[in-house]
């Protein structure tokens, strides 16, 4: 079924009969994909969660109705209706729920998680409230094009308490951005009633943000479908984002098999009385009616025929999708000696000014990154460099991580800022979830080409919640790379490849390194991702680090060198993927190792990469494999305490010498 958009208004009586009626099609075709979906979940032939949408056909469908081909939606975990609507087959759809290799997702996403950017569907989301910060990423994508294109964001009643929701509306009323929030107030937050989860009504909030509020009978298509209509034009004339609020009900609980215990049934069959297709049914010709129903019917049968006939996928193809491939980079040539001096704070602005000039998918996004230039002074200059493309956000960590992967699912590339990489705490639900997994959960269809440059740094008194090394929380998430550079050329050469990536990248700089110097590369330097360095050689022992902690590796090893204990050093550069490879090679040679990160040592990377030792390299080991980290202490506060807790070039030289004597 291909999607166009439509408009209500001026039409003859015959015409808006014909809309009356394709309206209708489509609804029935959501009530009937609902009903048979339910048959299917009780029969075991479709796996897992099932929320289905009966009930509220009404408001998907006329929300849709003026969206073309090229306009974005983001649905909820009670999605189908809302995909259906926006141009999705039944067929593919149905061999998703039933977990079909041919499903729209390679049945990698299921009910919660179905999604065909190419059609504008960017995703149902199984988090409440989620799709609203990806909504305005998108939003801002159709807003840099400035071709006219709106984005929907679907949200229940339920996702109103969420942070999510508040983050993703302010900083689409800052920006202006064309995007509706229609809320389906179907009166339940799962088993809550809407009563007993707010105060204030969505039109008080909407006057609170600033921007436009309107309400609809979300049971009536038509009447959600003219305001729509509307609504849409104006956005798509410049006005900034609406909040829209369809009035329905569901008829089943807010799973399958939910037992409804929360809700008397008197009030569900009251509700039936407003059913959504038999008030466009009353407005129809009885004939042409039946004659929709049947062919509905129809189609649904033939796509639970067609999905029952297919395979589930191959078990060998379980790690497919998880990543997007990579372009071979090669190792770039050692920098000459008489090279130029640069700091890796200016590595960091050089990369973004160049990405920009480069491609003009590229956008940097943060708190305080365009008109401030960055609390470091990092991006001075960008926002008048590149108007439009180095842009402010409000203190909203999840807004702006959900910002980049929306405008990375529309084609764009943005680059957003974590202010200090203790916040990423914050917003992990849109990088653990979301950019991480919508890969994968899409079966390949969504691409994620997305960076998040974020910063660290023990040392100077910054305390526990500005301090913090993260990296092995962050290497755990499947789909996720982390790169920690730890000097200026690097910064440079990986910042410039993790933009040009197509997979979501968290980019850690130390800030304590932003002065430092080293040469500076030519301007189309790159390194390659999931890379590591051997950066000094040796025969006597490994040290493994990244980071800062590789100059203190470098300078323990300077200083054993002078007691003839030689020190192969490698710098990871790239903490995930790992470069296992050039660590077991490391290690066949000189058949020790140890390990120094300024993240705390329990279960850390550290950790990784010992079990790595034990386990692959383990015929090598002359001696136990060693880690030099902090304690399992949050980062302290006074000088004479986070001296003790941090590692430096006396420590590591100290365990060195332990195990060089084993």
């Amino acid at each position: 079924m291909t999607q166009a958009s439509h408009h209500i208004g001026t039409t003859t009586g015959t015409a808006r009969a014909d809309q009356l009626l394709e309206m209708y099609r489509r609804m029935r075709r959501i009530r009937r994909f609902e009903e048979r979906a339910s048959d299917l979940y009780k029969a075991t032939e479709i796996p897992g969660f099932l929320h289905l949408s009966i009930g509220q056909e009404a408001s998907a469908v006329g929300a849709c109705w003026p969206l073309g081909a090229r306009d974005g939606i983001t649905s909820t975990h009670r999605g189908h209706g809302h995909v259906l609507a926006k141009g999705l087959d039944s067929a593919s759809m149905m061999a998703e729920l039933m977990g079909k290799d041919a499903g729209t997702c390679h049945g990698r996403g299921g009910s919660m998680h179905i999604a065909d950017p190419g059609l504008g569907i960017y995703g149902a989301n199984g988090i409440v409230g989620a799709g609203l910060p990806i909504a305005a990423g998108v939003a801002t994508a159709a807003k840099l094009r400035a071709a006219g294109d709106v984005v929907v964001a679907f949200f229940g009643d339920g996702a109103v308490a969420q942070g999510m929701f508040h983050e993703a509306v302010n900083l689409a009323a800052v920006w202006d951005l064309p995007v509706v929030f229609l809320c389906e107030n179907n009166h339940y937050s799962e088993f809550s009633p809407e009563s007993e989860q707010h105060r204030a009504p969505l039109s008080a909030r909407a006057a609170g943000y600033g921007i436009e509020y309107q309400h609809v009978d979300g049971n009536d298509v038509l009447a959600v479908a003219q305001t729509m209509t509307g609504v849409v034009a104006r956005l798509r004339a410049g006005g900034g984002p609406v909040l829209l609020e369809a009035e329905t009900y569901r008829w089943h609980g807010h799973y399958e098999g939910d037992p409804e215990r929360y809700r008397p049934a008197e009030e569900v069959a009251a509700a039936k009385e407003r059913d959504p297709l038999l008030i466009a049914r009353r407005q129809l010709d009885k004939a042409a009616a039946d004659a929709v129903d049947e062919e509905i019917d129809k189609e649904i049968e033939a796509a639970i025929d067609w999905a029952r006939s297919l395979p589930e996928p191959a078990p060998e193809t379980l790690h497919d999708y998880v990543s997007a491939p990579r372009l071979p980079i090669p190792e770039p040539a050692p920098l000459p000696a008489d090279a130029e001096i640069f700091r890796s704070m200016d590595a960091v602005r050089l990369a973004l000014e160049h990405e920009l000039t480069a491609d003009p998918s590229v956008f940097v996004a943060g708190i305080d990154v365009g008109a401030g230039g960055n609390v470091f002074g990092l991006t001075r200059g960008l926002a008048q460099a590149f108007p439009g493309r180095v842009r402010d956000t409000p203190i909203s960590e999840s807004a702006i991580v959900g910002t980049a992967v929306g405008a990375a699912m529309a084609g764009m590339k943005p680059v957003v800022e974590i202010m200090y990489m203790d916040f990423i705490g914050v917003c992990l639900d849109m990088l653990l979830n979301q950019a991480a997994k919508l890969r994968f959960m899409t079966g390949g269809r969504a691409s994620m080409p997305l960076v998040v440059r974020t910063q660290f740094g023990a040392g100077r008194s910054s305390g526990s919640q500005h301090s913090q090394s993260l990296e092995a929380l962050l290497a755990h998430i499947p789909g996720l790379t982390v790169v920690m550079p730890s000097n200026p050329a690097d910064t440079y050469g990986l910042l410039r490849a993790a933009i040009q990536d197509p997979n979501p990248v968290v980019f850690v700089e130390n800030r304590l390194q932003y002065g430092l110097k080293g040469p500076k590369p030519p301007a189309d330097h790159l390194i390659p991702l999931g890379k590591a360095k051997v950066v000094r050689e040796g025969t006597d022992i490994t040290l493994v680090s990244w980071s800062r902690m590789v100059q203190d590796a470098l300078a323990a090893a300077e200083l054993l060198a002078g007691e003839g204990i030689s020190v192969e050093v490698i710098d990871l550069r790239t903490i995930a993927p790992l470069d296992r490879e050039t660590v077991l090679a490391s290690l066949a040679k000189t058949n020790r190792l140890v390990i120094a990160h300024e993240a705390v040592r329990d279960f850390g990377v550290g950790a990784e990469l010992s079990a790595m030792a034990v386990d692959e390299g383990f015929w090598h080991l002359d001696a136990p494999v060693t880690r030099v980290a902090p304690p399992s202490v949050p980062a302290p506060y006074a000088p004479s305490l986070e001296h003790v807790w941090l590692p430096s070039r006396d420590t590591i030289a100290d365990t060195v010498r332990r195990i060089a004597a084993v």
